[in-house]
């Protein structure tokens, strides 16, 4: 008789995302007129650059041909991004890898959910709080996070480190001692980041006590300070404890077509075991790797017309979140995030919990963003507003809200 993963039986309802979504086509069933403008998921709104839609043209050419057909891929991905990634993404900041430390996937969020394969189960993690729901749920998944309480909307087996308006929603070093340490920088979903000398600290720590980082730096390219670092790796000593792992699709609007990258050193080990030859091992085995026509199309956005093109769509989103970030300012509310990252953290008014402001906005103005408490117990009281809408829609979405 075949018995199945009750770790799964333990998680509370569906993703979150999900639980939004249906909300949506729910209320849509009951008012089929309503006009609702969604500001919830951090999914892109605009096209992606002509300089990425000429790559896959011609790759897709090159798959009609016998001499420029490609099967399977390299198992690390194609040397020509690697090689993209490399030069644009870290040596001019200073950092410097080997291409055998790259691995071309289909998405940071993939990453994020499988790297935990390489781990053992008795690990114990350590998030943020609120947190990206993948860490967390993930790692449930696998049985490493215990039980879930209810009752304290956490799980038994999780360090949580909150994040609030106090730390200017940063975690600080935990008091009970992490094996793993998930940190995302700019933050989804608060917007908050930390500088240089607040990461290296992390690091440090990280070294001290023997413990992984896992680096999620998916919105690096809206980074807008100075201060503010794009990798972890240019922190000292962070390619001995720190796994980074990055998206296409924020950056230049990938989502639907699907491409990250994961970054594990060589010098990061567990004694004589090097966590990128388990990685390697893990990659080459459940993974086929991404297409030959979407890496040539990640490759074009390194060209000087692909950093131009997904330079003003940064640019267009972080407008956005200027006018979200100062609309809701102007109309009385609490908010931050919207500087460095696509996200406006928000609190709900008069002591609304997170559902109930959503449930307004859902039923008043027919707006649809994300309630905090979906991201962890910190997030309560707390709103997430994305900046990849159009901007007629986000300026009719302020609109609205402010009418409320």
């Amino acid at each position: 008789m075949f018995k199945i993963n009750e770790n799964y039986l333990k998680l509370p309802g569906s993703y979150l995302f999900s639980t939004i979504a249906k909300k949506q086509r729910e209320y849509k069933s009951i008012h089929k007129d309503a006009n609702l403008i969604s500001l919830g998921i951090g999914d892109v709104t605009l096209p992606l650059a002509d300089a990425v839609t000429k790559a896959m043209h011609k790759a897709v050419d090159e798959m009609s041909d016998q001499s420029t057909f490609k099967g399977y891929a390299p198992e690390l991905g194609y040397e020509f991004l690697r090689k993209a990634i490399l030069e644009n993404d870290f040596k001019n900041r200073g950092v410097d890898l080997d291409l055998d430390e790259i691995f071309i996937s289909d998405g940071a969020k993939s990453d994020s959910g499988n790297i935990g394969d390489i781990f053992s189960i008795d690990n114990k993690i350590a998030v943020c709080d609120p947190v990206y729901p993948v860490y967390v749920d993930t790692n449930a998944m696998s049985g490493r996070c215990g039980d879930y309480l209810a009752d304290l909307e956490r799980w038994s087996n999780v360090i949580y480190m909150p994040c609030t308006k106090e730390t200017n929603f940063a975690p600080e070093l935990p008091k009970e001692e992490p094996d793993i340490i998930y940190l995302c920088f700019p933050n989804n979903p608060t917007g908050a980041t930390i500088n240089k000398d607040e990461l290296q600290k992390w690091v440090d720590y990280a070294l001290k006590v023997g413990a992984c980082i896992i680096y999620d730096a998916a919105y690096e390219a809206y980074i807008s300070e100075e201060d503010v670092p794009h990798s972890i790796y240019e922190c000292e000593g962070a390619k001995a404890c720190a796994i980074e792992i990055r998206s296409f699709s924020k950056n230049a609007g990938f989502t639907g077509t699907r491409l990250g990258y994961t970054i594990v050193p060589k010098e990061l080990k567990k004694g004589d075991v090097s966590l990128r030859d388990l990685w390697a091992r893990r990659h080459g085995t459940k993974f086929n790797g991404a297409p030959y026509i979407i890496q040539k199309a990640g490759e074009a956005v390194y060209s000087k017309e692909g950093k131009e093109e997904t330079k003003k769509q940064v640019a267009y989103y972080m407008e956005n979140a200027r006018i979200i970030r100062e609309e809701l300012k102007s109309a009385g509310y609490n908010c931050s995030g919207g500087i460095n990252a696509p996200y406006i953290w928000l609190e709900t008014p008069n002591g609304m919990t997170s559902w109930e402001f959503f449930d307004l906005l859902l039923e008043k103005a027919n707006v649809v963003g994300t309630p905090g408490s979906g991201f962890g117990p910190s997030g309560e009281g707390y709103f997430r507003l994305t900046a990849f809408g159009s901007r007629e829609n986000t300026i009719e979405a302020l609109n609205r809200i402010k009418k409320i």
